[in-house]
């Protein structure tokens, strides 16, 4: 019964690439599978979809074995958050600023009920833009963060566009 459901499952909901993964960066084995791919950590790179100049590299833990083979598997919500200057800063849109932040990235993390988030806020007082990644299920949430912290300088002799807010 639980096969068929699984087959079930799978048939109405296909395992596509998770939503967002960014560019990949690197990964490490954590633990061996016998049967499957093994847990890894994965680190992956993505540029501010609304600064470019800014880019956040992201760690995760990535459950293997047959869950993880068959992309059913609920990863951990433990990541961590590295974001850097990267170029000279300009602004495609207007970003958001609040207490609320601006979501700029998210990834799911199981198959229905768990996503990795990055959310962005500006602090004015330093002109530092903060990028903070938490996770969330369904019915609970977990406390795991990170949190990094970039104040756009001069690159190469081009200064960064004024922040644009909305």
């Amino acid at each position: 019964m639980r096969r068929l459901l699984l087959v079930l499952l799978l048939l109405v909901c296909p395992v596509t690439a998770r939503a967002n993964d960014g560019r990949p960066v690197g990964e490490v084995s954590t633990v061996f599978k016998l049967i499957g791919p093994n847990h890894k950590i994965k680190i992956a790179a993505f540029e501010d979809p609304k600064i470019k100049g800014i880019t956040c590299y992201v760690s995760r833990p990535v459950t293997g074995g047959i869950k993880g083979a068959f992309g059913v598997a609920e990863d951990r919500s433990e990541a961590g958050i590295a974001c850097r200057q990267t170029g000279p800063v300009s602004f495609l849109e207007p970003i958001r600023k609040g207490i609320k932040g601006e979501e700029v990235f998210n990834e799911r993390r199981s198959l229905i009920f768990k996503e990795l988030h990055v959310t962005r806020f500006y602090d004015e007082a330093n002109g530092t833009l903060v990028y903070l990644t938490w996770s969330d299920r369904v019915i609970e949430g977990s406390a795991q963060n990170a949190v990094s912290a970039v104040t756009p300088a001069v690159w190469n002799g081009i200064a960064p566009e004024p922040i644009k807010l909305k």
